[in-house]
């Protein structure tokens, strides 16, 4: 009999591990997708797209399915999600373990500017006065800028903000992640970029900005993760693969006095 598995999905750590799980013959690994994007790529194993109806619908499945243990390695942004997910394993007694990557921290020679909320980006754009601002805050997420009217954007999604805001002044750049260094250093000067705002999302697919303003002294203003509850926590999917080892073993356990007794 397979265990069933439940991965909340859609980032790159989360397609990895539902490949490597993919390999273990002892389970049935399900992928749930927000659903945001169109046409998504599919990872190994099964896929579910769309909500659950908060935290209760959330358990509601996690009983049907007779669930065993879920992944939370959604976006570091993602925090309702991840408060679902607390909430209904809670509820349903099933193992939750996050998977996350690490946080960027700043080095020697960032100018760094740590905010909270998008209020206070703007607020921080307001008071240093930027002429052009490479804004990579995601698709969803641009209303509270497009109130400035004496700065430039070049606003960068992967997919067409729907609506789009009225920028005064802007530029859409459709473009998906990773980014290489070389082109990150030719998309600041091209567009002589001296501002950058984004969220601290961590991982190397979008950190080549971030070198890139170091080495020309360009501002960043970064917008620090939402809170979490505290669940165990993993920064790679061979913690993550550990962690479930161990919940396989447990299961083992429990198994033989029931095979013992029958």
């Amino acid at each position: 009999m397979k265990e069933r598995i439940l991965i909340l999905g859609g980032t790159t750590e989360a397609y990895v591990l539902a490949e490597a799980l993919a390999a273990h013959d002892d389970l049935r690994v399900t992928n749930s997708l927000a659903g945001r994007t169109t046409d998504p790529r599919l990872p190994a194993g099964e896929t579910r797209i769309g909500g659950f109806g908060g935290p209760e619908g959330l358990t509601d499945y996690l009983r049907e399915q007779r669930i065993r243990a879920v992944f939370d390695v959604t976006h570091p942004f993602a925090a309702s999600m991840g408060w679902n997910a607390y909430q209904a394993c809670h509820a349903a007694h099933v193992p939750l373990l996050r998977l996350e990557r690490p946080a960027w921290i700043p080095e020697a020679g960032d100018r760094w500017d740590q905010v909270e909320g998008w209020d206070e980006a703007v607020n921080t754009l307001i008071q240093n006065r930027p002429q052009r601002v490479l804004l990579a805050v995601g698709r969803q997420e641009l209303v509270p800028f497009a109130g400035l009217d004496d700065i430039w954007f070049l606003i960068r999604a992967v997919t067409p903000p729907d609506p789009m805001p009225e920028f005064p002044l802007a530029e859409l750049l459709l473009s998906r992640g990773p980014f290489d260094l070389d082109s990150e250093r030719k998309l600041l000067d091209d567009h002589d970029i001296d501002t950058i705002v984004c969220k601290n999302s961590g991982g190397v697919a979008t950190s080549a900005k971030l070198i890139a303003a170091r080495e020309r002294g360009i501002r960043v203003i970064m917008r620090q993760r939402p809170q979490r509850p505290e669940t165990p926590l993993a920064t790679s999917v061979e913690g993550a693969l550990n962690w479930l080892e161990t919940r396989k073993e447990k299961w083992r356990c429990e198994r033989e006095p029931a095979q013992a007794a029958g």
